[in-house]
């Protein structure tokens, strides 16, 4: 019945790459070139990228298996997933937040990428810009973002395979040529060995909990573990599809790109901005880049480059965003695909207004001041990123871990991992489900306390 449903009424992708690259797509996006720079200036160099990795094959894998398995096993949306495998109302939560992480989020992260979209334009025509200046001015930033989204909705109307599929397989090769290119020419600029050495040779006294907390943040942040956007994928997917390799293939592009999008800013910025703390937090991107490409040769062409890879590696993600909110009222509401994308399209448009607003001092929403969890929270973005950027990411990791560790039967879902990758057994399925079971929720309900400020000062992910 359900591969049926699957077939007809919701699309299905139509080879393993397509999934390979749409879900690479999804993972990789501002979190791995805009996020993990500034944080590993923020957190003490390659000592921070050493436990980011660590993070990955440890506690990112593992939950990127259980969302794919769940997702293909279920043929349905992150609720529909639940409830279809037997779930209650209290683990069809996880399912309902998955829904609101990826419409809250893709709200505010396209005011993000509505800045990439205007630096494309300044940067190719030679034109200076400060970074405190330009997002201060709803009247370039909201017609930005509203003509980002816009492209994300003209693609995801255009459904699995031939809409996000035939995006994904053309956006994905052009954002790795992109990055490559820069990397290549920062790691090739005089000087350059200083960043490298920063960026690539770990100090592991700088090793602590926080730059623990903050790798494993990062890594359900680049990821894209506990949106949702997985399970949705893996319901599109064929049974006869290998769930371990396509998983390996998209946490590999994943990680290479958050790599190279660290190859890309330290070295020109230790070559080209000697004695520029790397530590420039959110605004590194924005604020130190343009000038390492004004002293740079070729460097407005090379800015106009970057920006554009920024804007490719959003778009990607915000596929993938708006895809879970649709599939949930195509499956659950029965509305057809247009209506669906086109109304939550439009309403994640007047959500997005507070967010652009709330980088205007004195603004109402850049004003919003309170505290949650022991967290404290400033401006309505803040709010917005702290809340379903990280929070409610973290508590849906866990609530999926148990949910198929304990409350559902695991070796359903390692059955369906073996389906289509005959080498999923024996230490590897016994290892899965150890992981699954234990590590990860543990780790996450580490995670979790730290960030209540169970340990002392809360840290946010």
């Amino acid at each position: 019945m359900a591969a049926s449903a699957n077939t007809e009424g919701r699309g299905q992708w139509g080879s393993s790459l397509g999934f390979i690259m749409a879900a690479a797509g999804s993972a990789v996006g501002l979190g791995n070139i805009w996020r993990f720079p500034y944080l590993v200036g923020e957190n003490g160099g390659g000592a921070f990228v050493f436990v980011y990795i660590i993070c990955v094959l440890f506690i990112g894998i593992p939950l990127l298996f259980n969302e794919i398995a769940l997702g293909r096993r279920s043929g349905k949306n992150p609720i529909g997933a639940i409830r279809d495998t037997g779930g209650n109302k209290f683990w069809q939560l996880a399912g309902v937040l998955c829904v609101m992480v990826c419409f809250f989020v893709f709200s505010y992260y396209s005011v993000i990428a509505g800045w990439t979209v205007g630096y494309i334009f300044t940067e190719i025509i030679n034109i200076p810009v400060d970074f405190e200046e330009f997002v201060q001015t709803p009247l370039y930033v909201i017609p930005l973002t509203f003509s980002f989204i816009l492209f994300t909705i003209l693609i995801v109307l255009g459904g699995v395979s031939g809409g996000i599929e035939k995006a994904a397989k053309f956006l994905m090769p052009i954002l790795f040529i992109i990055i490559i290119f820069i990397a290549g020419r920062s790691v090739t600029l005089e000087g350059a060995e200083a960043g490298i050495q920063y960026y690539l040779n770990p100090d592991f006294s700088k090793i602590n909990g926080t730059v623990i907390l903050q790798a494993l943040g990062q890594a359900f942040f680049s990821m894209s573990v506990g949106w949702g956007l997985m399970i949705t994928f893996g319901s599109y997917l064929p049974k006869s599809s290998n769930i371990i390799q396509s998983s390996g293939w998209i946490a590999t592009m994943d990680t290479a790109v958050a790599l190279l999008g660290g190859l890309m800013v330290f070295p020109a910025l230790f070559a080209l901005l000697p004695g520029k703390d790397p530590a420039a937090g959110p605004a590194l991107v924005f604020d130190v880049l343009p000038r390492v490409f004004d002293v740079m040769p070729g460097g407005s062409i090379i800015g106009a480059l970057f920006f554009l890879l920024l804007m490719v590696a959003a778009l990607t993600s915000t596929i993938s965003m708006l895809e879970v909110p649709v599939a949930y009222l195509i499956d659950d509401r029965k509305w057809n695909r247009k209506k669906a994308t086109w109304i939550v399209g439009i309403a994640a448009m007047l959500m997005s207004v507070p967010s652009a607003l709330s980088s205007i001092e004195g603004n109402f929403f850049a004003n919003i001041e309170f505290t949650f969890l022991s967290n404290p929270i400033q401006g309505f973005f803040g709010a917005m990123d702290f809340i379903f950027g990280t929070f409610a990411v973290i508590v849906i990791c866990l609530m999926l871990a148990l949910y198929t560790g304990w409350a559902s039967k695991i070796s359903d879902y390692a059955d369906e991992l073996a389906s289509g990758a005959p080498m999923f057994k024996g230490p590897f399925r016994t290892g899965w489900i150890f992981f699954i079971k234990w590590v990860c929720p543990i780790v996450i309900i580490l995670l979790i306390l730290n960030m209540v400020g169970i340990f002392g000062a809360p840290q946010a992910a």
